[in-house]
């Protein structure tokens, strides 16, 4: 069940950070045209607005019942803590930095953003890139601590 329990914790961890990630290399909304950041921006969150949060609560539930089922091994059980944890930071910066922006980017009709269109663009785009930083890193500690159990490191 552990076994089970680790892959798809790795596997849905790897597809929200290269999602996260492919948006950050390919959606930089900084050089658009307001017409085409707000049809971009609006398909973005149509798409990924509902998916990738639900996938990031499966990401921290399933890190800490591998705390849990590491508790006898603390470095382990740190690593999935640590990682859980910076997935509710990334979530966190989700729910109140880049929800409110797409709810608000959701109402702009593309041909006529508001004058302040972007002040909104940028301050979503740096709780992105905030939330990349995040989500790698707790991803990296995820990887991590599956390296230190296949080599043997996890106590029986």
């Amino acid at each position: 069940m552990e076994k089970i329990l680790r892959f798809l914790n790795l596997l849905v961890a790897a597809l929200v950070v290269g999602s996260v990630f492919g948006i950050l290399v390919c959606f930089n909304p900084t050089s658009l045209p307001a017409t085409s950041y707000v049809e971009q921006h609006q398909q973005l969150v149509n798409g990924l607005n509902v998916l990738l949060p639900a996938m990031g609560g499966l990401i921290i539930v399933s890190s800490l019942g591998l705390a849990y089922l590491n508790k006898t091994n603390k470095p382990l059980m740190v690593l999935f803590l640590t990682a859980a944890i910076l997935f509710v930071v990334t979530g966190l910066l989700t729910r109140f930095g880049n929800q409110p922006i797409n709810a608000l980017v959701m109402t702009w009709k593309p041909t006529s953003p508001p004058a302040d269109w972007t002040e909104w663009r940028d301050k979503w785009w740096l709780y992105h890139k905030i939330r990349f930083f995040t989500s790698l890193v707790g991803l990296c500690l995820l990887i991590w601590a599956n390296l230190q159990h296949v080599a043997g490191l996890k106590k029986p």
